[in-house]
């Protein structure tokens, strides 16, 4: 039995062990607040295990000094005398009967002295019997009182031992309560952001099994893959595949040898400078796909073999100075009217509208889908311009509310671009994967004011909106959580669709749900502090030597306004910045498709910065009107300080390039000439 219990505690306590040391993997470069939490599971697992047995193997080896130890006692001393003192009885009792019949077998013609002398003798075994028996039975009844306090006291320690242990494991559950509470709603959180993902991580392993060529990855390097490096040796020539990253830049080239069958890093790192970069002839080599690489600071020529001939054609295009063709994000949305004007805003009303007023307590509010030829009728209806004009007219109620909830996701889907930007998507990444809760919610609040205005009144509108709905969870169970897992996709979809942004989809559920709990502070308040990157805002322009026009990097994302003392300008900049923001939208696609030299900056070191630049006139004619594209702060006298859509007078070249000169409320300064439209 002691083995068995031996066995059972080293079991427990490997078993403890192996939870401890278990660890679990993270895809992508961060976890969330539900993964950490899950991961650390295991290790308070193993806590409360060893917390058991440490606590059992103690109420063991307490028996033994509270049970055993005192019951052995008692039976050494107290029930093994009585023993002893039967044995003395029984042996005085077959003395004493044998005395007594022989004593009664006498004659009685025997002497007066002998029968006497027979008498006194019997008398004495008598006695000495009497006394012997007196003891034995003392013995007896002492045993039998001592059995009451000797014998159950002992089970009494041992039963409170027990009863020890068992609270001990009480206090232990009682610990371990909020614990588990909160490792019980990061499970549920984990399995729904896992079901929310599954159909986005399907959806894009069949695009890619299609069409693998269309799904490239975005990273820091013009490009970057496996290529076969031609290396002489003594016995011949020989190829080592190497994973090779290029940078057009610096034109620096990184190969790094790679064995396959270990999976790793087979040797040293080479890095040099490009210096051409040449075709190989079919007819000149046995292997197909090559091209020869001549660097700087390396002597010779260096062959390499890419994987496909299409894939030859992207390292070329990318080492003679031509990016690598990227895939644009193409929404499975058709790119109709949708946009964020008083139509769109009137839709949204309206959904809500009757979302709150008769759907508010619908079980699986938002996650339940409508029938998707309803919810294109409910959305042609409700964008037809006819139909919405008449802005106080609500959604009938022959609609159901799960139509109507599906039309609204779709119309944000339907917009060019996510609600909150893909200028902004890998920041408020970024901001989620912050350690600090406070940090996350300072950083999205600082993000969510770097919205263009409409944009943010809209994201306002759809997250009060929200909160309502997860302040009413108990009857619809969509907790803030659910709705993070429903809408995180469609507010922060990402512009390129990899593994890489598939994994984030659980960030951006993350960056909704600050969204929500925090929406009466992000909106109602102005940031105590300028975001990181304020200078993307407010535009402190301080001229080079060399006096170059400002690059695309250095513009400002968005179009604001400042004050104006008259009411009717503020009306005029809105509307400009209205008609700015679609016409630059609809310019993107053919300006990435044309075959001019400008393109985004996919270096840079803020993902932020990738914007495009609006077409201009090749000449500039002189004094002429010119209307502002971007709000900018002037730093010097000699520059103006003005605002997205206010128009300069008397536009001409000035004397540095990539500057103007015009006239503003009759002060004559330097303008920024990428920052303003002809008229």
């Amino acid at each position: 039995m002691e083995s068995l219990l031996d066995d059972l505690s080293s079991a427990k306590r490997k078993f403890a062990d192996s939870l401890n040391e278990f660890k679990f993997r993270c895809i992508g470069d961060a976890e969330t607040d539900d993964e950490i939490c899950i991961a650390k599971s295991l290790q308070e697992f193993a806590t409360v295990l060893r917390n058991l047995e440490d606590e059992r193997m103690r109420m063991i080896e307490n028996a033994g000094e509270v049970l055993i130890t005192p019951l052995e006692k008692f039976r050494k001393e107290q029930i093994g005398a009585a023993k002893d003192a039967k044995k003395k009885y029984d042996k005085e009792t077959e003395k004493y009967c044998g005395v007594l019949e022989k004593h009664l077998n006498l004659s009685s013609k025997k002497k007066e002295s002998q029968l006497q002398e027979a008498d006194s003798q019997v008398d004495l075994v008598r006695q000495h019997f009497y006394e012997v028996s007196l003891e034995y039975v003392f013995k007896v009844q002492e045993v039998q009182e001592r059995k009451m306090f000797e014998f159950v006291e002992p089970l009494l320690a041992f039963l409170q031992g027990l009863f020890t242990f068992y609270h001990h494991g009480y206090e232990l559950a009682k610990d371990f309560s909020d614990f588990k509470t909160e490792l019980t709603i990061s499970i549920q959180n984990t399995r729904n952001r896992f079901e929310g993902t599954r159909s986005e991580v399907e959806s894009l392993m069949r695009k890619m099994k299609e069409n693998p060529d269309e799904h490239k990855n975005i990273s820091p390097f013009t490009m970057e893959g496996y290529l076969y490096v031609q290396e002489k040796r003594h016995f011949g020539t020989s190829w080592v595949k190497h994973y090779c990253t290029y940078q057009r830049e610096s034109k620096r080239i990184t190969m790094v040898p790679f064995d396959q069958k270990s999976g790793g890093k087979g040797g040293e790192d080479e890095a040099v400078t490009l210096k051409s970069c040449i075709r190989r002839k079919t007819d000149s080599i046995e292997k197909r796909f090559c091209f020869d690489v001549e660097a700087v600071d390396r002597p010779g020529v260096i062959t390499m073999q890419a994987l496909s001939e299409e894939d030859r054609k992207l390292w070329m295009e990318a080492m003679d100075g031509r990016e690598p063709v990227y895939n644009s994000n193409r929404d499975n949305q058709s790119e109709g009217t949708a946009q964020l004007d008083n139509i769109g805003f009137s839709i949204i009303r309206k959904c809500i509208h009757a979302v709150e007023t008769r759907g508010i307590n619908e079980q699986g509010l938002y996650r339940i889908v409508g029938v998707n030829s309803r919810v294109q009728k409910l959305l042609s209806i409700l964008m037809d311009p006819k139909t919405a004009s008449e802005t106080e007219t609500d959604i009938c109620a022959e609609w159901e509310i799960k139509t109507i909830t599906s039309a609204l996701k779709n119309y944000l889907r339907m917009l060019p671009g996510p609600l909150m930007m893909y200028q902004f998507q890998r920041s408020f990444i970024k901001a989620a994967k912050l350690e600090n809760q406070e940090s996350r919610i300072s950083e999205i609040h600082n993000l969510v004011h770097r919205l263009p205005e409409k944009n943010r009144q809209m994201l306002q509108m759809l997250t009060n909106h929200l909160a309502n709905v997860a302040n009413n969870h108990k009857q619809n169970l969509m907790t803030v959580a659910n709705l993070g897992v429903v809408f995180g996709p469609t507010l922060l979809r990402p512009q390129e669709e990899t593994v890489a942004a598939i994994m984030d989809i659980k960030f951006q559920n993350i960056v909704v749900e600050i969204l929500i709990e925090n929406h009466e502070k992000i909106f109602n308040t102005v940031p105590e502090t300028l975001p990181p990157n304020s200078q993307l805002l407010l535009l402190s322009h301080k001229k080079s030597t060399d006096s170059k026009p400002p690059s695309c990097s250095e513009r400002p994302l968005t179009l604001f306004h400042t004050a104006q003392a008259n009411e009717n300008q503020e009306t005029r900049n809105s509307i400009i910045n209205s008609s700015l923001e679609s016409v630059i939208s609809s310019n993107v696609n053919s300006f990435l498709h044309s075959n001019s030299t400008l393109r985004p900056n996919l270096n840079s070191s803020d993902p932020d910065l990738e914007v495009i630049k609006p077409s201009r006139p090749n000449s500039l004619s002189p004094l002429r009107k010119a209307r502002a594209l971007y709000a900018c702060k002037a730093e010097h006298d000699s520059e103006l300080s003005f605002t997205a859509g206010i128009v300069f007078d008397n536009v001409h070249p000035s004397q540095e390039p990539g500057w103007l000169e015009g006239t503003l409320n009759g002060k004559t300064g330097l303008i920024p000439e990428n920052y303003v439209e002809f008229l």
